[in-house]
C-alpha cells in the first residue's frame, strides 16, 4: 500500500537515529510531507536524500519548540520519539538522573503537545479523520515491570497518563492520541547500553545482547521498521476510530 499518508504534514521527533529515523523515512515513503528533527543535527543529513525536511531541536528546550511551532503550519500528525532509558534500581538512580530522565521523556512530549496542539485543533476540524499523536511509551511502564528499570518505567508509565489524558481531553475536537508501547528494538541506542553492560558482565556484549534477545518469546529483536509501520497505522486514516489507546509491540514480551 502507499500513499496512505498523502498530502499530510509530519514532524517528527529523535528521527537522527533508530524508531525516529526509520518512522520519518515510513511516513514521507507513505506521501507526508515531513519535517525530521533531532538534537544530533548531523544525524539528519542524509534524510534529504528522501526528500524529508530536517531541523535541529532540542525537546527540553521550550524556547526552541515555541519557535518552531510559530513557524510550522498545522500539524496532521506528531510523532514524540524523544527518549532515553536508564540503568538502575530506585536506589541507584539520582536526583539529577531522575530529573533529566523526566525532563526528556515526559516533560518534552508535554511542551511539544502544548505548543504545537493550538493550530493542530484548527486543522482537525476541516479533516474528516482529525489529526494524529503519536507518544512513545513503553512496555516497561505501567503496562510491565524490569529490573534496573526504575525510572525509565515510571517516565513510560507517565506518558501513557499524558496520553490518554490528551485522548480524552480533545477526542470531540478531532484530535487522537495514542501510545506506542515497544519490547526490545534493535536501535543503535540498544547497542550503546549493550556495550556499556557488555563492560560489567561475564562474556561481554555478546553476552549481553544475548540476555536481551532471550527476554523476547520470539526469540529474536524487534527492529525499527516494525515500529514504524505501526506509527504508520496510527498516523493514517485507516485509525480514525483508535485514540487513547496503547499499542503493545513487543514480541510476546508481556505475555
Amino acid at each position: 500500500m502507499a500513499d496512505r499518508l498523502a498530502g499530510k504534514r509530519a514532524l517528527v521527533t529523535a528521527a537522527g537515529q533508530g524508531i525516529g529515523r526509520a518512522a520519518a523515512l515510513a511516513f514521507a515513503a507513505e506521501g507526508a510531507n515531513v519535517l525530521a528533527t533531532d538534537i544530533a543535527e548531523d544525524k539528519l543529513a542524509d534524510l534529504a536524500d528522501a526528500f524529508i525536511a530536517t531541523r535541529r531541536l532540542d525537546v527540553t528546550d521550550p524556547a526552541a519548540i515555541a519557535a518552531l511551532a510559530d513557524e510550522v503550519g498545522p500539524l496532521d500528525i506528531l510523532f514524540n520519539c524523544a527518549g532515553f532509558v536508564h540503568h538502575g534500581t530506585v536506589l541507584d538512580v539520582q536526583p539529577d538522573e531522575w530529573d533529566f530522565s523526566f525532563a526528556l521523556n515526559v516533560r518534552s512530549m508535554y511542551l511539544m503537545i502544548r505548543a504545537l496542539l493550538p493550530k493542530m485543533l484548527e486543522h482537525a476540524q476541516r479533516s474528516p479523520a482529525g489529526v494524529s499523536i503519536i507518544n512513545m511509551a513503553s512496555t516497561v511502564s505501567s503496562v510491565k515491570g524490569a529490573p534496573n528499570r526504575c525510572v525509565y518505567g515510571a517516565t513510560k508509565a507517565a506518558v501513557i497518563g499524558l496520553t490518554k489524558s490528551v485522548a480524552a481531553d480533545f477526542i470531540a475536537r478531532g484530535i487522537r492520541c495514542n501510545a506506542i508501547c515497544p519490547g526490545t528494538i534493535a536501535t543503535p541506542s540498544l547497542d550503546e547500553r549493550i556495550a556499556t553492560q557488555g563492560r560489567l558482565l561475564p562474556g561481554g556484549s555478546a553476552a549481553a545482547r544475548r540476555a536481551f534477545v532471550e527476554r523476547q518469546p520470539l526469540g529474536r529483536l524487534g527492529t525499527a521498521a516494525e515500529v514504524a509501520a505501526l506509527a504508520v497505522y496510527l498516523a493514517s486514516d485507516e485509525a480514525a476510530f483508535t485514540t487513547g489507546a496503547i499499542h503493545i509491540i513487543d514480541g510476546g514480551f508481556t505475555l
